[in-house]
């Protein structure tokens, strides 16, 4: 299976799709609303995030249809989940504070970080043994692996210019209401040398994460419209664009390429708009030519990121 395309919804199903003719191949029940999808990157497995478990299924035997793995120990909703690129763990974060690291090789987590608030989404290093997380609390934490420890803690709402700390007032603006907006999403590039955080007042705050104990400044930007909630920002496998989903019922493109980081501002070079109702998640092809956008109007939609396109909806799901 070369490009294996599944969503997942609160109908309790995952469906696989064939992504060019948008035909409906298999349907595996997942036994509760799914909140998280992601499949491994050899595309043998793929997991879903449930309330509170984590069921794996075998994507290519067709004749299970039950999970061949269900991991345990969060106690509420899982949110997020991953896999180091090697497939050696599955990381996941969840309504219950907590991030926690299952091998795999049992249903017990091996390893649990407490966030101290419900964590919104993780992601691994592209090339060292450390989680980023962010949570409800407007929180960014960076936790080594090896140590078992947060090695940095960036609380970036806490004021208003990613650049300019000095300008800490604006936390207590009538649209912050003094505290700081809920950390919706976070992402790193495959390079490493940038990370954003998206916030559920749709503002993307930028950094170079080089050294991970002291992430470096270098955007902060409104991504949506006033009023509007982020709830999801992705960077591309090129580590040139970056995707933001909202309740706008719109996914953005922005340019997010820099040659130095002084005064750098991505720009917008896209709004893909065809949905009808918010826009939850979204998903890059290999080579970045193509996205899935997942939606609340019940339908997935692939886009032609050259020409702005829709070049396939896939319809089939009961609920978003």
């Amino acid at each position: 299976m070369s490009v294996v395309l599944a969503t997942a919804g609160t109908d309790h199903k995952i469906r696989f799709w064939e992504a060019p003719s948008g035909i409906n191949s298999k349907t595996l029940r997942a036994g509760a609303p799914v909140n998280c999808l992601e499949i491994t990157p050899n595309k043998q497995f793929i997991a879903a995030g449930c309330n509170p478990q984590i069921r794996l299924f075998e994507i290519n035997d067709n004749n299970n249809p039950d999970p061949v793995l269900t991991l345990e120990g969060h106690t509420a909703a899982v949110t997020c989940i991953g896999f180091q690129k090697e497939v050696r763990y599955l990381f996941s974060g969840s309504e219950d504070n907590t991030v926690k690291i299952f091998d795999l090789r049992g249903p017990n987590a091996s390893c649990s970080f407490d966030c101290k608030a419900p964590v919104n989404s993780v992601v691994h290093h592209p090339s060292r043994a450390e989680i980023i997380s962010g949570d409800q609390n407007g929180v960014i934490r960076v936790w080594d692996l090896g140590t078992s420890k947060c090695i940095n803690e960036i609380a970036p709402d806490a004021y208003s210019d990613a650049n300019n700390p000095s300008t800490a007032a604006a936390a207590d603006t009538p649209f912050g209401y003094g505290q700081r907006a809920s950390i919706q999403s976070v992402d790193i590039s495959e390079d490493g040398k940038t990370c954003v955080a998206a916030t559920n007042h749709a503002y993307v705050f930028m950094w170079d994460p080089t050294d991970s104990a002291n992430f470096v400044p270098i955007s902060k930007f409104r991504a949506h419209p006033t009023g509007s909630y982020l709830l999801k920002a992705k960077i591309s496998p090129d580590c040139r664009q970056l995707v933001t989903c909202s309740s706008d019922q719109s996914a953005r493109i922005f340019d997010i390429t820099r040659h130095g980081n002084q005064g750098f501002v991505p720009q917008l070079t896209q709004k893909l708009d065809q949905h009808k109702k918010w826009v939850w998640d979204c998903v890059f092809s290999a080579d970045s030519s193509y996205l899935v956008t997942a939606s609340s109007d019940q339908t997935a939609r692939l886009f032609n990121l050259r020409s702005g396109d829709v070049v396939k909806q896939y319809i089939g799901h009961q609920s978003s």
